[in-house]
């Protein structure tokens, strides 16, 4: 009950001068952590039609340089790049009280903008021996779970590494752990939890599919990262491994049109149905990646 009291009070402070909130009803937690075999079961409210959008990381750089702020980017998305769907990152959030979330709901009504995901960084590991340390990287998660929630998103993205050399059998221990207090939060607020392969355990396609097994829940999947193909990380392979378990995909520009192509290809073929966040980076990039998903990838 206390989480539930916790995000009750989040969501009375947040809707001041917004209108009126509808919290989330409690789901049936068993119903909720069920997750059928089929692809087509695997996001619960992940799978939809296919759609494109810009994660802020692509322009980050910008940001950097203090040429426009997190409340600018529906309109950088909207009116630069005919883009409908953003995905933040949380460390670039200014302020994130009510008056500036109210405000940033204001300006993605204003352009028409859907906002899909939230990528957290900095806020603990979530692949740690110290049950303390994995405590607090929860409670640390829960605050971007309220938020994503309250901007209509229906995910965050998390992190999932590990100390080098890390037993691997001990990590799927710890992590599942983790996730599973996580979700016990999550789950309630009809919002989902990603990991994308960013180093460590999550680039270990084998190793993230047993975890997503493990939890064995449909609100519980990968954000593949489109990275480019190296002598230790083979993207192709991670992707086709981690597809039955995507809850979105964070699309980068191969070295080829050919490979992406292909990629887009094997999305489509295999039923992943949903939003393609383009993170290649600078504006250059981010068309060409917008010109080839509209030239691939079947869309309503």
């Amino acid at each position: 009950m206390k989480k539930v009291s916790r995000r009750g009070f989040l969501e009375k402070t947040l809707a001041i001068g917004a209108g009126s909130f509808i919290a989330p009803s409690l789901l049936n937690m068993q119903q909720a952590y069920s997750r059928n075999s089929t692809i087509a079961a695997a996001g619960s409210q992940w799978i939809g039609e296919n759609n494109i959008s810009l994660a802020q990381w692509a322009l980050v750089d910008e940001i950097n340089k203090g040429e426009w702020k997190t409340l600018d980017f529906p309109r950088i998305a909207r009116e630069d790049f005919g883009i409908s769907g953003i995905e933040f990152v949380n460390t670039l959030f200014e302020v994130p009280i009510a008056t500036y979330l109210n405000r940033l709901k204001r300006n993605a009504d204003e352009h028409g903008v859907k906002m899909v995901l939230i990528m957290v960084d900095a806020e603990g590991e979530t692949c740690t021996p110290s049950k303390e340390e994995r405590k607090q990287t929860v409670t640390n998660h829960r605050k971007w779970i309220d938020i994503a929630q309250y901007l209509g998103c229906h995910a965050i993205r998390t992190n999932c590494i590990g100390a080098k050399d890390i037993d691997k059998g001990e990590a799927l221990k710890w992590s599942a752990e983790t996730y599973n207090m996580m979700l016990e939060y999550a789950v309630p607020a009809n919002i989902s939890i990603l990991i994308e392969n960013h180093g460590g355990v999550s680039n270990d396609a084998d190793w993230l599919v047993s975890l997503m097994k493990v939890v064995n829940s449909k609100y519980f999947g990968v954000l593949p990262d489109w990275r480019q193909p190296g002598a230790e990380f083979d993207n192709v392979g991670f992707l086709e491994k981690t597809l039955p378990y995507a809850g979105g995909m964070s699309f980068r520009n191969q070295p080829s049109d050919e490979l992406t192509e292909k990629m887009i290809k094997m999305t489509y073929d295999r039923g992943f149905r949903g939003w393609y966040g383009i993170e290649s980076s600078g504006r250059e990039n981010i068309l060409k990646s917008k010109e080839l998903l509209m030239k691939h990838l079947p869309m309503k």
